[in-house]
């Protein structure tokens, strides 16, 4: 019996030690969620995106971050036609979102040990052919081999040259958005 106990406890102690592999280097994701909301007194509009790529450099604190435009998902049909549309986001000719940027606190982040990190994160993000730099805090867990990410963070439309010219009134659409990103990393 006891040779069966200690046989159980090396397989344990020996499958978690090989399982768990060091989030070292540059990771990639391609499980992300990108949610777009803002809210009217019209109604709110909200849209889901899960079609985002990304990498993240352990070493170096490097983000990226590419988002396909034409991947939001509304929950009405002509509200994705709008913002889709020349007159809006125009995402044929701007198909994809880019963020570039980096971790600037990276020494306070173990990326080999099991928690829960507050990272800042400073860089550009490009959106319907215009650059603006972004600075936010996001929240970094690691969880084994797993490295899950979430932010949100507040843009102004105008700042992109993003407006809706024609149509319905201005009152319908908000001056800002509020963006969320979930995503998980793995090696």
């Amino acid at each position: 019996m006891k040779k069966i106990s200690v046989l159980a406890i090396l397989t344990v102690v020996t499958v978690t030690l090989f399982s768990f592999k060091p989030l070292i280097g540059k990771l990639t994701t391609t499980k992300t969620h990108i949610k777009f909301f803002s809210s009217t007194p019209a109604e709110d509009i909200e849209a889901h995106n899960y079609k985002s790529i990304g990498t993240l450099d352990t070493q170096n604190g490097e983000v990226v971050f590419s988002v396909p435009m034409q991947s939001f998902e509304f929950e009405k049909a002509l509200m994705q036609k709008h913002f889709n549309s020349d007159k809006f986001l125009d995402t044929k000719t701007f198909p994809k979102a880019k963020f570039v940027g980096s971790i600037t606190n990276l020494s306070e982040i173990n990326f080999e040990k099991n928690g829960t990190y507050q990272a800042h994160v400073k860089g550009e993000l490009t959106l319907h052919g215009k650059t603006n730099p972004l600075q936010e805090k996001i929240s970094i867990q690691v969880i084994e081999s797993l490295l899950k990410t979430t932010g949100k963070f507040t843009i102004k439309l105008a700042d992109y040259g993003i407006a809706f010219e024609k149509g319905k009134p201005s009152t319908n659409i908000s001056k800002t958005v509020d963006i969320t990103i979930d995503a998980e990393f793995q090696k």
